[in-house]
């Protein structure tokens, strides 16, 4: 696989990148991003690569995300045109203003406009809606980005971190009023938080959307630098924000390095490719502080990894998912299919009817 095998994202007619490039490092004014210098090199090492999804938001370090990917475009005349640029909405930045943030009308309106200033752009290719609030009505929300659909000011919309029964509540809405669809989710995703699987991954396949993992090493948790015999500091600038793992998170990492050292591989590559071959998955969202970890995890586009490596890492890493996932799964083709065997799946028949030929 490269970064030129473009994929569908959900029911639209954008393509993208299998790897779609998280800058929420872009810039150092919080203390552990990357500088606009360094910044710029991960974006052009990315594009030369032939990757064309790129991804922000209006909160990320402030604006100067935005900024850094606004000044990069501004010096390359066309270029832009041919880059998928997503930027999310929701995040406040003016302290002691409730309408500075949020997915209001006014809120929107105000945040796009700024995004659009700072990535000195006509229009945003993806506008995600970055989280949820539950007094605002979807109904306001949604036509308020269709009216910026209808103005040339977005393209497509997507939602990121929003509730499965919120989303599809936005979804059936939004088609039923005619108003432009939910065509993408992101969510958390990886071998350390696989909740998702209960209803949010597999509510988008089901409507047509595409999903877009974040944080698919789990805050650097699964690149290579933890084990559990591994003793002295890391090099990480974030262990202050994020912490560092749990004797249960260890357990997956000691597998995923062994599954990494079984392949050749880094643990990171590891890491990446399983979420990339996961069902649903359409890009996953890769970030880099540097060029040298960007070039690093790229290297997962060239991994592949046997049956049995999979199956290994889905077994040390199965969640326990809400009720009623488990219920569904184990219970339902039993009841349902009574013993038959279905698009290739053979289930046991369900005991009570063994108990008795008796029917009535």
């Amino acid at each position: 696989m490269s970064l030129d095998s473009y994929r569908t994202l959900g029911r639209s007619g954008l393509r993208v990148s299998p790897f779609t490039l998280g800058t929420m490092t872009f810039g150092d004014d919080l203390g552990w991003g990357s500088s606009p210098e360094e910044s710029a090199n991960i974006l052009a090492a990315y594009l030369d690569r032939g990757g064309n999804s790129v991804d922000t938001a209006n909160i990320y370090t402030n604006g100067h995300s935005e900024k850094i990917i606004g000044d990069y475009f501004a010096t390359r005349p066309g270029l832009r045109d041919r880059v998928v640029i997503g930027t999310k909405f929701f995040g406040n930045l003016y302290e002691n203003d409730p309408n500075g943030g949020g997915p209001g009308r006014k809120a929107i309106v105000q945040q796009l406009e700024n995004s659009l200033r700072r990535l000195q752009t006509d229009y945003v290719d993806i506008y995600w809606l970055h989280n949820f609030d539950p007094s605002t009505p979807i109904e306001e929300t949604l036509r308020a980005l269709d009216d910026q659909v209808r103005a040339g000011k977005i393209r497509y919309v997507g939602f990121s971190d929003v509730p499965a029964w919120a989303t599809a509540e936005a979804a059936t809405i939004a088609r039923l009023r005619g108003w432009s669809p939910i065509i993408a989710l992101q969510l958390q995703y990886s071998l350390l938080e696989r909740t998702s699987e209960g209803e949010l991954i597999p509510m988008a396949q089901s409507m047509g959307m595409g999903v877009l993992p974040w944080s698919p090493l789990h805050s650097g948790f699964l690149s290579g630098k933890y084990s559990s015999s591994t003793t002295g500091p890391v090099d990480t600038t974030r262990a202050g924000l994020v912490g560092g793992p749990s004797e249960s998170d260890y357990v997956v990492i000691d597998a995923l390095n062994g599954v990494a050292q079984e392949a050749g591989e880094t643990s990171a590559a590891v890491a990446l490719a399983w979420v990339l071959g996961r069902p649903g998955i359409t890009s996953t969202l890769l970030g880099a502080r540097r060029l040298d970890q960007l070039e690093a995890n790229l290297s997962a586009l060239e991994v592949t990894l046997t049956d049995a490596q999979r199956a290994a890492l889905d077994e040390v890493s199965t969640p326990k998912l809400n009720f009623p996932a488990d219920n569904n799964t184990a219970l339902a083709a039993r009841l349902q299919f009574a013993g038959t065997t279905v698009d290739g799946h053979t289930t046991p028949a369900n005991p009570s009817l063994q108990a008795s030929t008796t029917r009535y």
